[in-house]
């Protein structure tokens, strides 16, 4: 069975952008690869070096992460910090790695120049930390955005270079996954662009209804068109892509009807909108605050998958020493 990995910072609370573009599609990779889904808390140091904030949502994506249904029993889900041996691996490859080439990283140069004040050595081997996530279970998959296809090319160049220089065909070379037309891009509500957590954009999954109506009756629309069947601009798009996923066939007709009629009322789409957005979140919603309290679950959890990951970390390990020189 092949593996898959990946990764999430827990920098907040999952919103639809992050259900439709990736969750939903790994309760379908649990039950065809070996995965292991991990909470990257150490790669949160680089931005967010406040331990306590932290631990705070790392048990918020573990309680949202079981909530929208991936399975403990099916896949490894772990907290990053829990399985010491990716520390390991991550001095090894720093060894092996150039300053050039770190400085020369696009996301690097991005962080830089939005921190900095805080242009620290973890932002900078951000990469060759990455790497060692994925290599350290000899990866074959990893579902990523094209934001990550530059550092999943320093993940492939790690591993490669790691054999040439030890003469060994030890690591894998980790194929980018990309889930193509499986894939929903959600945009966000003002208007452009795709829903993220640092846009303000986002509807979250733990919002509650009322949260939600009102982010929803906020969104950007226009005064609306006055020629039947005209192109919708980007903002009118958006609120019509957001009635695609999540209301029924019936009802995204009716209001595009309507849109081409020029009888289009706002108001009302965005009511409906929202009623099916809340329609849909709510059962997740309750799941995510029903596993919050009950803590010994997450952490049994979080226990269980930590030793199904150390249990492949510790045999990548013991034979890169080997392959090393130590003994």
């Amino acid at each position: 069975m092949e593996i898959v990995v990946s990764g999430i910072r827990p920098t907040g609370n999952l919103h639809l952008g992050n259900y439709f573009g990736a969750v939903k599609n790994f309760l379908r990779l649990q039950d065809e690869y070996k995965c292991f889904f991990f909470i990257a808390d150490w790669h949160s140091l680089t931005t967010h070096p406040h331990p306590g904030d932290v631990t705070t949502n790392v048990r918020k994506i573990l309680a949202e992460y079981l909530a929208c249904g991936i399975d403990p029993q099916k896949a490894a889900i772990y907290v990053q910090s829990d399985v010491k041996e990716i520390l390991e691996l991550y001095l090894y490859l720093n060894m092996n790695a150039y300053l050039g080439e770190l400085e020369r990283v696009t996301s690097f140069k991005e962080k830089a120049r939005k921190q900095p004040d805080n242009v620290n050595a973890g932002l900078l081997t951000y990469p060759t930390l990455m790497a060692a996530d994925i290599i350290i279970h000899k990866a074959d998959k990893v579902p990523v955005g094209k934001d990550q296809e530059q550092n999943m090319e320093m993940a492939r160049k790690f591993a490669r270079r790691f054999n040439m220089i030890y003469g060994v065909e030890f690591f894998k070379e980790p194929q980018s996954y990309s889930f193509g037309g499986e894939a929903i891009k959600v945009p966000g509500l003002d208007g452009s662009g795709k829903m993220g957590k640092s846009e303000g954009n986002a509807i979250y999954l733990i919002d509650d209804a009322a949260t939600i109506r009102k982010k929803v009756m906020k969104a950007v629309t226009d005064s609306g068109p006055t020629v039947p069947n005209s192109a919708k601009p980007e903002p009118i798009e958006n609120l019509f892509r957001m009635l695609q996923i999540v209301s029924s066939t019936d009802t995204y007709n009716y209001f595009n009807e309507k849109y081409n009629a020029c009888e289009i009322r706002y108001g009302d789409l965005k009511k409906q909108l929202a009623e099916d957005i809340i329609r849909f979140t709510t059962p997740i919603r309750e799941k995510i605050l029903a596993i919050s309290e009950d803590v010994a679950y997450m952490d049994r959890v979080a226990a269980e998958g930590a030793e199904k990951a150390r249990a492949s970390a510790e045999k990548t390990i013991h034979d890169v020493r080997h392959i090393i020189g130590f003994r």
